[in-house]
């Protein structure tokens, strides 16, 4: 018997545990040539938290995230949008006993089912979006 969300699956379903680093609200640059600068973060897919709880949602490396275009071409503002986050600056551990950050947040403009709207991806992409997200992959010049 099927589950009932299995129809729409997204990506890769599995993800190791990173601790969130991004947060509502938080304003965020994107890597890629869309033509949206600035991005706020309006909301986490998937996330449970509720900020009734006093729960904020939060994102990490490879999270798809609801943003609002804040900053770029007059076509792209106020626009809300998806997008997948490939950078974040707080540290995390990864499988092999090595920890890795970077020196910004940046997320990557997508639709509903991933696939960037741009052609380009700016600076290195982290290894656990690119796996869970392999059309990101194919954009991206270095994986770290």
């Amino acid at each position: 018997m099927a589950k009932k969300g299995a129809a729409r699956q997204v990506g890769v379903p599995w993800k190791f545990h990173i601790p969130p680093a991004i947060f509502i609200n938080s304003l965020v640059p994107v890597a890629d040539n869309s033509g949206a600068k600035l991005v706020r973060i309006i909301g986490v897919c998937g996330c449970k938290a509720k900020t009734v709880h006093r729960r904020i949602p939060g994102a990490a490396v490879g999270d798809m995230v609801v943003v609002s275009v804040r900053e770029g071409k007059p076509e792209m503002r106020k626009q809300i949008m998806r997008a997948i986050v490939i950078r974040q600056r707080k540290p995390y551990r990864r499988q092999d006993g090595t920890w890795i950050m970077f020196e910004d947040n940046a997320v990557v403009i997508t639709d509903e089912m991933g696939n960037p709207k741009g052609t380009e991806i700016h600076g290195p992409v982290a290894m656990e979006a690119a796996l869970r997200w392999p059309s990101i992959a194919n954009l991206a010049t270095m994986i770290v």
